[in-house]
């Protein structure tokens, strides 16, 4: 896949929360332990199913089939992934300015 194309998926990737939340939390603390369907609490009440399917069959097969993440199934842990350093700078970019970014783009409501 050329780098092009990987940038968009990530790009792609980032436009939902929760995978762009757990790329920054793995930041900070690699690894993330996946045994609770929303472990950064980012979902509103009764979304539970349904975040559960996005979660477990879109978001963490793409994220772990493009390289950024290592996604252990067995034992309910997300790592970085072989392809990590790659996108690091651009998640840290990110991580970095959060606060200067638009209100609402991250749920942590440090965003203004």
């Amino acid at each position: 896949m050329s780098t092009q194309n990987r940038l968009d998926k990530l790009l792609g990737a980032l436009a939902d929360s929760y995978p762009r939340e757990l790329l920054l939390a793995l930041i900070e603390h690699n690894p993330q332990d996946d045994d609770d369907a929303d472990p950064l609490n980012i979902h509103a009440e009764g979304e539970d199913t349904i975040s559960q399917l996005n979660i477990f069959m879109g978001h963490l097969p793409q994220l772990d089939k493009m390289g950024i993440i290592d996604w252990d199934q067995d034992n309910n842990q997300i790592t970085k992934g072989p392809d990590w350093e790659e996108f690091e700078p651009l998640l840290q970019l990110i991580a970095e300015n959060k606060d200067s970014l638009p209100a609402g783009w991250f749920d942590d409501g440090k965003s203004e």
